[in-house]
């Protein structure tokens, strides 16, 4: 086994993941009671810092707050459970351009349903899906129509969730695309649509670039993250649309970017710390979800948004695979250029959600798109689906159902 394979199944139980003739291999999500055991004592052992020294969430995630959803991860959050809940999809693990890689894989009982690679970024993970993969697969059994069904294909990123991690440099936006095209045709799918938030909306523009030159053929994109940049129209004479995405964007670059600059400079200074503590792990992440949900800002809160056993669904995806290095590598790798060059020739659809970080107009993004399909969502921030699924999955069908 390579280390990459030794990496993505430290807590678990089920063997070798991945094969070197390109196999795709079932994988059962099985966390040995150890690394539960060793979790647990962590959290005991917690050398807190004081609190804050304001009355909100502005020096970052609040004492108390803290210390109570550790206290739950130790001793009411119910991992058993909470792992038999994902198994009840199906996974795998299959080795591509020499990494462990590993997906949610769900087809649809609909043989005419259209293949969908869905896409995950920073801080989420595939159980962002949890509750939008059954009405995509099987519409019939949630109140639409069978026409609409889907097979999902939810793959981690290289060096998140199951997925191995690199140990040499170069796993960027581009390679992780074609990886995933290559996914899709060893999976038998000779055409496909792809979506995308954060990172996911980078590897799915990216995708949709490709369009057919890949082993399968990208058909159509869909994002809630349109990746935009200012018109001159937008710099001189700036729209009531245009003042609020440069307002977002100011913001996002005073007060909440600093977790990316460390991530693309440092990110290996900053693993030892997010590997060694779970509290500095969930704090990391918790305070993204936070700040990115639409949870009633600005005296909001994250379980507004997302219940807190599903935040720890999220955050023990990194903990148990110890990824707090090697996901901040992806900004090291691409951060600079998370965009890419080039325009999506493909059908576009755009779910734009009111809370995400910055919310570009439409106009910003039909230079770098072939915009066919775009909604102005009422409610949702950064984590789309997991904030609004009902929403999410409406929009998908309505897009999709133009190039079926």
């Amino acid at each position: 086994m390579s280390s990459d394979s030794e990496a993505a199944t430290d807590a678990t139980t089920g063997g070798p993941v991945g094969d070197p003739a390109g196999a795709v291999t079932p994988f059962t999500v099985d966390v040995p009671a150890e690394a539960l055991d060793d979790l647990r004592s962590r959290l005991a052992a917690t050398r807190w810092p004081e609190g804050e020294t304001v009355d909100d969430w502005s020096q970052g995630v609040p004492l108390a707050y803290a210390r109570e959803v550790a206290e739950y991860w130790a001793d009411g959050y119910d991992w058993p459970a909470r792992q038999a809940r994902m198994n009840r999809f199906d996974h795998v693990t299959t080795e591509i351009d020499g990494l462990d890689i590993h997906a949610i894989h769900q087809r649809s009982p609909n043989e005419g349903a259209m293949p969908l690679l869905i896409t995950h970024g920073w801080p989420g993970s595939v159980v962002e899906f949890d509750k939008i993969i059954g009405p995509l697969v099987d519409p019939a059994s949630h109140g639409g129509d069978p026409s609409d069904a889907f097979h999902v294909v939810c793959p981690s990123l290289p060096g998140y969730g199951f997925s191995g991690k690199p140990t040499g440099t170069g796993w960027g936006v581009e390679r992780i695309a074609a990886a995933w095209d290559q996914l899709m045709a060893r999976l038998g799918y000779d055409r496909y649509g792809a979506q995308g938030g954060d990172w996911g909306a980078a590897v799915t523009t990216q995708l949709g670039r490709l369009g057919g030159q890949g082993e399968a053929g990208c058909i159509a994109i869909h994002t809630n993250m349109p990746l935009g940049r200012p018109t001159e129209q937008a710099k001189t004479d700036p729209t009531e649309a245009d003042k609020a995405a440069f307002a977002g964007a100011g913001y996002y670059r005073e007060w909440d970017s600093g977790y990316s600059t460390q991530q693309r400079t440092r990110p290996q200074t900053l693993g030892y710390g997010l590997v060694d503590s779970p509290v500095g792990q969930m704090s990391w992440i918790l305070e993204k979800f936070w700040a990115w949900t639409d949870c009633g800002h600005p005296d909001g809160h994250p379980e507004n948004a997302i219940s807190r056993d599903e935040l720890l669904d999220n955050i023990m995806l990194y903990w148990l695979n110890g990824a707090g290095a090697s996901s901040g590598r992806l900004y090291w790798e691409s951060f600079g250029n998370m965009a890419g060059s080039g325009r999506v020739e493909v059908p576009t659809g755009v779910a734009s959600f009111p809370r995400e970080i910055v919310r570009v107009p439409r106009s910003w993004c039909e230079d770098r798109y072939d915009i066919t399909h775009w909604t102005d969502m009422e409610r949702g921030g950064h984590f789309a689906a997991f904030e609004q699924p009902e929403a999410f999955v409406a929009d998908l069908r309505r897009f999709f159902a133009t190039v079926r």
